[in-house]
């Protein structure tokens, strides 16, 4: 799997999982939330996970974790943009920073487990 096939892929996933939910629950004490639910978050990290996992078990590691790092920013920046004090702009780097630290450990836990004859 190349860089751009999980480059084109992690944004796909944030659309799917994350996309469709932009509203901010009020509570009745006047406190909000969201707009994720927790189940939408743990979904797309887990189908990130299979993705990147399957990918450097096959060996492109560079793409798992360069690939993976750049959809999933640009899809934060695209999503958060429209914030009008900037803030947006930490939440993305540390989606990057995240997600780049997350796909390093996945790929090297998984070349490291991966059967001696496939290394």
């Amino acid at each position: 799997m190349s860089i751009l096939a999980l480059a084109a892929l992690a944004p796909a996933l944030w659309a799917a999982w994350l996309g469709w939910d932009q509203h901010r629950d009020v509570h009745p004490d006047g406190s909000t939330t969201g707009p994720y639910q927790a189940w939408q978050v743990i979904g797309l990290v887990l189908t990130l996970l299979a993705a990147v996992g399957w990918a450097a078990y096959r060996d492109y590691v560079a793409g798992a974790v360069l690939g993976t790092t750049a959809g999933l920013t640009a899809a934060a920046y695209v999503d958060w943009s429209d914030d009008s004090s900037g803030l947006f702009v930490i939440g993305v780097g540390l989606v990057m920073m995240g997600t780049f630290v997350g796909t390093v450990v996945v790929s090297a836990v998984t070349t490291a487990v991966r059967p001696v004859e496939q290394r």
